[in-house]
């Protein structure tokens, strides 16, 4: 049985349900239940947050999109998109047991060579980091929170 973790994001009501010893978490985006991971309560947290919160439409969201990096395949978390198809936020979800390093901030680094995304968020639900990448400088700057859809 999963034990739901507190997490500094606003409560939010999701379809769960229970089979044998595993627990399902109903993906709103991709339309079906999902093993309830403490890294899938996170992401679903996180999604229901932007879409809720932040006014990103939901059909602008993709979850778990593939990637090749260096012939390896890698997934990428949530990243969303605006009206014209251009990718516009990345995020990574982790754990909430898992500490936020240096190299979580690699791994979306690495996944933004291919996606060059304006936005970068990463999160285990307890703590958020937003960066704002400047490519014409090369520069990057954290900032306090995400912008809303506009």
């Amino acid at each position: 049985m999963f034990q739901a973790p507190q997490l500094n994001l606003p409560q939010y009501p999701f379809k769960l349900k229970q089979e044998g010893s595993t627990s399902f978490i109903f993906d709103e985006i991709r339309k079906k239940y999902l093993v309830l991971t403490p890294e899938e309560w996170v992401r679903q947290h996180f999604v229901k947050y932007l879409i809720t919160e932040k006014g990103y439409p939901r059909s602008l969201v993709r979850l778990e999109g593939g990637l090749t990096l260096n012939s390896l395949r890698k997934r990428t978390d949530i990243v969303l998109f605006n009206n014209l198809g251009e990718k516009i936020l990345m995020v990574e979800c982790k754990a909430p047991q898992v500490k936020i390093s240096q190299s979580t901030f690699d791994q979306i680094a690495r996944y933004n060579i291919v996606h060059k995304v304006k936005l970068l968020a990463v999160t285990n639900g307890l703590q958020h980091y937003f960066c704002e990448i400047n490519f014409e400088s090369g520069s990057y700057s954290f900032i306090h929170e995400l912008p809303e859809y506009r």
